[in-house]
Parts: C-alpha cells; sequence; structure tokens
C-alpha cells in the first residue's frame, strides 16, 4: 500500500531551466549600466553554460563571468547576492503543478521533498511556488548534512513522514540521485521526464505531473 508521495524540487516541479533564463534576462536588464558592455544574449547563453544545470554552485559561474567579459563595475560576490536575492522572483512551476498537489490532498496522501541544495536558497523558491503548505516534510541537502543519491537521505523522509520506504513513491528527474537513489532503499521510483536524458530505466515514467496521479491511484 502507497502512502507516501515525494517529490525533488528543480526539474521536478521547478522548471529550473526557464526559471533561470528568466533570471538572467532580468539580471541582465536590473544591472545594464554595470554589465552592459556585454551583450544580453552572450551573457545569457554564456550564464547558462557555466551553470551547468545547477551543478556547478554560482560563485564559480560569476567567477568565471566577471573573469571572461572583463567586468569592473560590479564584483563576482555582489553578483551572487543579487543571485540569491532575486533568483525567487523567476521561478517557474511546471504545468498542473497546484492542481496535482491538490489532487493528492484529497486522496489523503502523505507528501514529501528531499532537494539537493542550500536550505535558505530552496526554502524561499519552494515559498515562491506557493507549495509549502502541502508538504509535511521537506529536506534539504545542506541543512540535512546528506545529500541525493545517499539512502540516509531517502530513509529519513520516510522516518519523518511515519512511513516505511516501500510505502513511498519518489519522483525526480535525475536518473541516478533520484531515480537509483530512491530504488536503493525500497521505494517506487518514478522519472520526469527531462531532454537531458535517454533510455532511463524506471519503473514509471511522467511527462506532465498530472500523470503521476493515475500511478497513484494504479498503486492504490
Amino acid at each position: 500500500m502507497i502512502k507516501a508521495i515525494l517529490f525533488d524540487l528543480d526539474g521536478t516541479l521547478l522548471n529550473r531551466d526557464e526559471s533561470l533564463k528568466l533570471f538572467a534576462d532580468k539580471q541582465y536588464d536590473r544591472l545594464f549600466h554595470l554589465l552592459g558592455h556585454i551583450t544580453k544574449d552572450v551573457y545569457i547563453e554564456r550564464f547558462i553554460q557555466l551553470d551547468s544545470r545547477g551543478y556547478v554552485w554560482k560563485d564559480k559561474v560569476y567567477r568565471q563571468l566577471v573573469e571572461e567579459f572583463e567586468v569592473t563595475k560590479i564584483t563576482w560576490e555582489e553578483l551572487l547576492q543579487d543571485y540569491l536575492d532575486e533568483f525567487k522572483y523567476y521561478c517557474v512551476p511546471f504545468d498542473n503543478l497546484l492542481l496535482m498537489l491538490e489532487e493528492l490532498k484529497e486522496r489523503k496522501m502523505l507528501i514529501g521533498m528531499i532537494t539537493n541544495g542550500y536550505g535558505q536558497f530552496q526554502m524561499d523558491n519552494i515559498k515562491a511556488l506557493a507549495i509549502e503548505d502541502y508538504f509535511q516534510s521537506i529536506l534539504v541537502s545542506e541543512w540535512e548534512d546528506i545529500k541525493k543519491p545517499n539512502p540516509q537521505i531517502f530513509s529519513r523522509a520516510a522516518d519523518k513522514l511515519g512511513v516505511l520506504p516501500s510505502e513511498c513513491v519518489f519522483i525526480g528527474d535525475h536518473p541516478e540521485n533520484d531515480v537509483q537513489g530512491a530504488k536503493n532503499v525500497g521505494m517506487i521510483g518514478v522519472w520526469k521526464k527531462d531532454v537531458q536524458w535517454m533510455d532511463i530505466q524506471a519503473e514509471y515514467v511522467v511527462d506532465d505531473l498530472m500523470d503521476i496521479l493515475a500511478i497513484v491511484d494504479e498503486l492504490r
């Protein structure tokens, strides 16, 4: 019997690719008087390249940008702080996010989240999506001092919800960190499709978040 649904955040609930593009576009506009010697398209493209889909933290990204583009009117530290302060205002959800969570709530499912990243930054983004109240448990790797795919963070999430790992479904976009990490502790792993991955081995695959409801109903 499935009792709990757990989610990754970035690339699963938060459309991080679109959010990052929007943020970079608006950051350039806000700081044009400091970055105007770079064309917007070049700035956005290089920012996204260096970000490497979130696997390179922004201190390194901004250091590299400042060096490459010979930025002298603003420091990389100030650019990083701008990112920390402003990114939450550009969070783009995947379609049907709130509707899907509302349907899970109606089904009396326990709902949890495990996300790698920095604690306050990730919580700011969760609040920006207006989804915090749907979750009975949210684990962020910085605060837990452990990150996916380590099995301990998955087991800890199940414990906090008061269920066994075998009573959980975990949905995420990363084949190793999310799907395989969940399967390693006995959870059902569901892959949220992502264009950068091909031929992923998962028990279930979803494209639209509403597809999750059919899986839940089948497993119950």
